[in-house]
């Protein structure tokens, strides 16, 4: 079982990440997704979710969200972070149709304890 107080903080599981070459953010738009800094546009089929971590605040919903670690066809690496209700990016269309077409292949190295 866990509580609040076993759980992994986001921020502790974005540094490992950063840590393991993982440090730059995919942001999603209605063309693609974007690396930060970078001009290069990906196809959801280009990219990898190599990691899924799910945080649950105890009493705010404005805690709740899910990061991805990504890999692109060409070998970058990033994070896709996103929020739960309210604060989802999932109701924008373009956001739920392109991350549904990431294909996932889980990797147990990439897990933070």
């Amino acid at each position: 079982m866990s509580t609040s107080a076993s759980m992994t903080p986001l921020s502790l599981v974005m540094n490992r990440l950063t840590e393991k070459g993982y440090g730059n953010e995919f942001k999603i738009g209605r063309d693609g997704a974007y690396l930060d800094g970078k001009s290069k546009r990906y196809n959801p089929q280009e990219l990898t979710i190599v990691k899924t971590y799910r945080f649950e605040g105890t009493s705010d919903p404005a805690d709740m969200g899910v990061l991805y670690a990504v890999e692109g066809d060409d070998g970058q690496q990033g994070m896709i972070l996103n929020a739960y209700g309210t604060y989802s990016d999932q109701d924008q269309e373009f956001y739920d149709k392109f991350i549904l077409e990431v294909k996932v292949d889980e990797r147990d190295d990439l897990i933070v304890d």
